[in-house]
């Protein structure tokens, strides 16, 4: 593993670094444009309201109240649901007393905190810029979006690291449709075997939003940064950023609540690497247990 890993540790870093050379201007940390402060949000809004054309008013129209309004609902209700979840139904509990099961190893462990932790910053200040004028813009959302933009370089190179790791593991399988039908179990209190791999579903899919859709962010959010294309490509380039990244922090929330609060001690496999063995005799009934 090791031997795949560094050449392609290495090769997603060059990836990056050549993206950042490619600039005409190295802006990686600067404003957008020559000014700073207020002139910058300036030069921003007037490369969004010029000349409008084929996707002018659709942009428009989006970007009026749209968008704010999509991140607002997705952070009331989706909480708002998991907090009924909890309630009526509740975590489930293993036993954490008897033997555990190494699912994780150091290196798996150690490339999947550097994605939470950029990923999560990217969601932070993603919602500073969205929800801007709420927080009286100026150096705060400025300063929320230099972090935006040096937390993507980090989350682009561990998402193509964790796709190299966890391709196979992630492949679509028939039994994963059982999953969906069931919803992995989580509406019943009962501990039944599950059906599911080393990933159930919904790990899967959130794998690939979280890559594929991730690098699809970073694409787009280079072009967002340094205005390297028409205004009327860079209207909808927005318009993707936006709806992708909505789904994206949806996919977030749920994440974050199934390994925080749905499964007991879940988010202790990421720390040290192991799970319970009733628990992945449970929750990942196809699961070939080796020792």
């Amino acid at each position: 593993m090791k031997r795949i890993l560094i050449p392609a540790c290495l090769a997603a870093t060059g990836m990056v670094a050549a993206i950042v050379y490619a600039a005409a201007d190295p802006v990686i940390v600067s404003p957008i444009g020559a000014g700073t402060g207020t002139s910058s949000f300036i030069q921003m809004n007037d490369a969004f309201t010029g000349e409008w054309q084929q996707y002018g008013q659709t942009f428009t129209n989006l970007q009026a109240g749209l968008f704010d309004q999509l991140f607002l609902v997705i952070l009331t209700l989706i909480p708002a649901v998991f907090l009924l979840h909890y309630i009526l139904i509740g975590a489930k509990h293993f036993d954490h007393n008897g033997p555990d099961i190494l699912f994780f190893s150091s290196t798996t462990r150690l490339i999947h905190w550097v994605a939470a932790v950029s990923f999560s910053l990217l969601v932070v200040t993603g919602l500073m810029i969205i929800f801007g004028k709420l927080l009286g813009g100026g150096s705060l959302v400025m300063g929320g979006r230099i972090v935006h933009i040096a937390s993507a370089l980090v989350f682009a190179v561990a998402a193509v690291l964790m796709f190299l790791i966890w391709l196979k593991d992630m492949l679509p399988m028939p039994y994963d449709l059982a999953w969906l039908f069931i919803m992995g179990g989580y509406l019943s209190k009962k501990k039944k075997p599950i059906p599911a791999g080393k990933f159930n579903a919904g790990q899967k899919m959130w794998f690939w939003l979280a890559t594929v859709g991730g690098l699809v962010m970073a694409y787009t959010g280079w072009y967002l940064y340094t205005f390297q294309v028409t205004t009327d490509q860079l209207r909808v380039i927005a318009m993707i950023h936006n709806f992708l990244g909505a789904a994206l922090v949806a996919m977030f929330l749920v994440h974050l609540y199934m390994s925080m609060f749905a499964v007991k001690g879940s988010i202790r496999s990421m720390i040290t690497g192991y799970k319970p063995r009733e628990e992945v005799e449970i929750l990942h009934s196809r699961y070939k247990i080796t020792k």
